[in-house]
């Protein structure tokens, strides 16, 4: 760690490690061209204490000690074959081109990768081929291609206030979406509804994955 509490990982390739990222007072810079194959991340930090710029994972795990909350720098990392355990929200994954005009941010990628262990909530996937990615089952439930489904998804009466807020404003994501994943009982609360009348509709939807 240098004066500025910066643990920089660059340039170079780590293979069947356990790297534990929880300095409450340092700041966790992955990448660029780092590469990390069959290890362990134990992540206890913010978002803006966790930095990834052109970072590649093959195979590795990640395992949320607390919730990771809003971070985007997942869409400035290369994700194949990885594990993704704990709780994370408003977190974007893949390659969504128009994010940032900065470089590592067109290295985003994800393949062939396992939430089915984690509990997402307001999270998205960018681009990619999604019948690769394992999605958490209920009370998480994700919807395929939001932006394409829209429309279809518009068509019935959903319960609260889910229809002005959440489904009208499916068209206007980023046309990279390709999947959106909610944990139902936190949404459901927000949404002045409960987990039983939402997935009475979401069940009418081939779109729709719990």
């Amino acid at each position: 760690m240098d004066w500025l509490g910066n643990v920089v990982f660059e340039e170079r390739e780590i293979e069947n490690e356990r790297l534990e990222l929880t300095d409450k007072e340092a700041n966790y810079i992955l990448g660029p061209n780092l590469t990390l194959k069959n290890c362990t991340l134990v992540l206890k930090v913010p978002a803006q204490r966790l930095s990834l710029k052109q970072a590649r994972f093959i195979d590795c795990t990640f395992e949320m000690k607390q919730e990771l909350k809003n971070a985007q720098g997942w869409l400035a990392a290369s994700l194949k074959g990885c594990r993704f355990k704990g709780r994370l929200s408003g977190c974007d994954f893949g390659h969504w081109p128009e994010y940032s005009n900065l470089p590592w941010y067109q290295f985003g990628a994800i393949e062939d990768c396992d939430f089915s262990e984690a509990r997402l909530d307001g999270c998205r996937v960018h681009g990619g081929d999604t019948r690769t990615l394992r999605f958490p089952r209920w009370p998480c439930f994700t919807i395929l291609d939001p932006v394409g489904n829209s429309r279809e998804l518009s068509t019935v009466q959903w319960p609260g206030n889910i229809g002005p807020v959440v489904i009208e404003d499916l068209a206007s994501y980023p046309p990279s979406t390709t999947a959106l994943t909610w944990f139902a009982t936190d949404f459901a609360k927000r949404s002045r509804c409960t987990p039983e009348e939402l997935k009475a509709v979401i069940e009418q939807f081939d779109c729709i994955v719990f």
